[in-house]
């Protein structure tokens, strides 16, 4: 791919992610420039990251605000359905600070995935192990701590559905379609109809 055009500093994240556990697809990139930070600075793992770590997959043609933040990784050993949410292995003998040890209470997040063709506004949080759908909206400063179907507008603390971009029918036949996997020469030659709302046209490409 070449180089994005250099507008406020965003870039495809594709062309500069080095972390393994961070995978991209073509075309998405990322604007930083409200808060002068690269990609990679925001995504924090919670827990240590190595080859099967929980891993963070963005599919193709996404848009990332400045700000977004995606915590990866599990829950360090606090469980909220024990009496107590405090790692309590630091009271053992033996402690080694997790080192050789697994947290008796750890559990995995799971990879958080998110689909192609997604918006995502300024300083949105994800929370470990959340799925986001294809063509979905995250407004600014949503938290998401649940899946967000495609197709979806989401906003809020915790952000919640507040309206879908199309029908349930057409948005069976985007996910068919699913555009984002055509060729580059396909895709331009379907510009006009993918600026438009022609759902139908673009199926009778």
């Amino acid at each position: 791919m070449k180089p994005f055009v250099n507008y406020r500093n965003s870039y495809y994240i594709k062309n500069r992610v080095k972390n393994p556990n961070i995978l991209v697809g073509d075309y998405s990139y990322f604007s930083g420039y409200h808060h002068d930070e690269k990609f990679e600075s925001q995504v924090w793992q919670l827990d240590e990251a190595d080859a099967n770590g929980d891993k963070l997959i963005i599919g193709k043609f996404c848009a990332i605000g400045s700000g977004t933040l995606f915590l990866l990784g599990g829950n360090q050993g606090h469980r909220f359905d024990w009496i107590s949410a405090y790692p309590l292995e630091a009271l053992e003998e033996g402690y080694d600070v997790y080192k050789s040890t697994t947290p008796k209470g750890y559990e995995k997040g799971g990879d958080t995935v998110i689909g192609n063709d997604v918006w995502i506004g300024a300083e949105v949080l994800f929370t470990p192990g959340v799925k986001v759908g294809n063509g979905a909206v995250i407004m600014t400063r949503s938290v998401i701590i649940e899946d967000v179907p495609p197709y979806s507008i989401v906003a809020g603390n915790p952000a919640k559905v507040t309206k879908k971009r199309f029908s349930d029918k057409e948005i069976e036949a985007l996910e068919k379609l699913a555009w984002w996997d055509w060729p580059i020469d396909k895709i331009r030659k379907a510009l006009p109809l993918l600026r438009s709302n022609q759902i139908d046209k673009l199926a009778n490409q």
